[in-house]
């Protein structure tokens, strides 16, 4: 991609193949094209990079934090101190961002850091895909990085190169007035902010279609029952709105300002869409010990950044139909303090790993239901583990087994039940059949072993034996 600083065509984005033909970024386009012959180049569409950019961030609010921003001209910044908790830890909200980017067809890094500045340079010049620094620890991580890491203009970086300057430690143990007196105050207060020394604020990508409610003070609050009453009236005029709409929130965000630019932020999510005031306030006060007023708090303000249709339904009268307890509350304060919660469903089919499934708490019921038929153990280990058996071939029940060290000798035995491979899944299960057996030891324990093959064929398994559950 090409675009024009002053009169001059340069190179603006590469590939990797144009990367690997030694092509960089500043790279005149007539030098490139000398370089690569038949080099394909297009103009850069800077305007609607920009746009399609704070389309991503809005969609990157809505998931992951609530606040967000676009770091130009190609990245993304978040303040995820609000939110991390609901993504499990800070490694498994990276790993899905950047998952969730590949999918979509772009290249990604991410890092978490203290500071915008250290998180600016490590996504893009940190040896990592994924880097996420200590606290305290930015001033470390970064100083063996490049110049360009700090977001100087490049004839800043081009007179610090000539006095020397390679690397962002080199140049953060030079004295700070001469660097000031010949570059001005840009380089001090780029170094300042990536070691945390001073503030950066964000500002929080927003578009007109967000339900959103806020309140400004004339004079700031800092304590936290005042936080939490006003949070309580917030929600109460979300809700109204929402109302109004006929919207439910699935996930609300509370950004306090604090009177020294910086910002603070809860983010409380729900299983289904809600607009009941006692849960969202009880969802947001719950985490108002996260937040730090500094100087006080100037402003509030609160929005729904995921809503969905709810549509009021009648409650059930408890005098016709036996009224069922609603977990949603309890859920919903379980999955915001960082806790995962699900359910199993059953899954169509015959291979008995594959017929269960992790299910949202409050999904919707599922219709398939548990087959009856044939017995199943409580507990049905994840993978089966095998065991050592002597078993006379190619129907009977095993002799005895050896599991875990320790041998048991089979008192009774029910089966052969026979399990095919799905065929039309997998192309290598054509052949795969599995025989399997409920088996009783001397002290009454029941097991569910299986020979992996028919007793027979070679090319129905391995005719190994394995231990696939435990019966109560």
């Amino acid at each position: 991609m090409i675009g024009r600083q002053g009169s001059r065509r340069l190179a603006l984005a590469l590939d990797k193949a144009a990367k690997a033909a030694g092509i960089r970024p500043g790279t005149p386009v007539s030098k490139a094209q000398a370089l690569v012959p038949g080099l394909l180049v297009e103009d850069l569409d800077a305007v609607g990079d920009a746009r399609a950019l704070e389309q991503l961030a809005f969609h990157f609010l809505r998931i992951y934090a609530p606040i967000v921003s676009a770091d130009a001209p190609d990245g993304l910044v978040l303040d995820t101190a609000g939110a991390d908790h609901l993504h499990g830890n800070e490694m498994l909200m990276l790993s899905g961002m950047v998952n969730r980017l590949h999918a979509a067809g772009f290249a990604a890094r991410a890092a978490i850091a203290d500071s915008w500045g250290a998180a600016h340079a490590l996504a893009r010049f940190g040896r990592e895909q994924i880097s996420i620094i200590p606290p305290g620890g930015q001033r470390a991580a970064i100083s063996s990085l490049p110049l360009a890491a700090l977001r100087l203009e490049d004839r800043i970086v081009s007179g610090l190169k000539v006095l020397g300057f390679r690397s962002i430690g080199e140049l953060a143990e030079a004295p700070r007035a001469p660097l000031t007196l010949r570059f001005g105050p840009e380089v001090v207060r780029r170094l300042a902010q990536a070691f945390g020394e001073i503030g950066e604020p964000i500002e929080p990508v927003r578009v007109a279609e967000l339900v959103e409610v806020r309140r400004a003070f004339p004079e700031p609050i800092a304590a936290a029952e005042t936080i939490a009453r006003y949070t309580q009236k917030l929600v109460t005029g979300l809700c109204a709105a929402l109302e109004r709409r006929g919207l439910g929130a699935r996930r609300v965000d509370l950004v306090l300002h604090r009177v020294d630019s910086g910002l603070q932020a809860i983010r409380a999510g729900t299983s289904r869409p809600v607009r009941d005031v006692k849960q969202l306030v009880r969802l947001l006060t719950d985490r108002i010990d996260t937040i730090d007023p500094g100087f006080g708090i100037e402003m509030m303000v609160l929005t729904a950044t995921h809503a969905e249709p709810l549509v009021a339904a009648q409650a059930r009268s408890s005098l016709l139909e036996e009224g069922r307890a609603d977990i949603a509350d309890t859920v919903d304060v379980i999955l915001n303090r960082g806790h995962r919660v699900y359910r199993y469903a059953a899954v169509a089919s015959d291979v008995p790993e594959r017929s269960v499934a992790r299910i949202a708490a409050l999904a919707t019921e599922d219709t398939l239901g548990w087959p009856g038929h044939w017995p199943r153990p409580v507990r049905l280990l994840a993978t089966p583990e095998p065991v050592e058996t002597m078993a006379l071939l190619p129907d009977h029940p095993p002799r005895y087994f050896i599991w875990k060290g320790i041998r048991h000798n089979v008192r009774r035995a029910d089966g052969p039940e026979r399990v095919f491979g799905e065929w039309w899944k997998r192309d290598r299960e054509k052949a795969a059949v599995r025989d399997y057996f409920t088996v009783e030891n001397e002290s009454g324990e029941r097991f569910w072993i299986f020979r992996s093959g028919d007793g027979e064929h070679a090319e129905t398994g391995s005719q190994g034996w394995f231990i696939h559950g435990v019966f109560a």
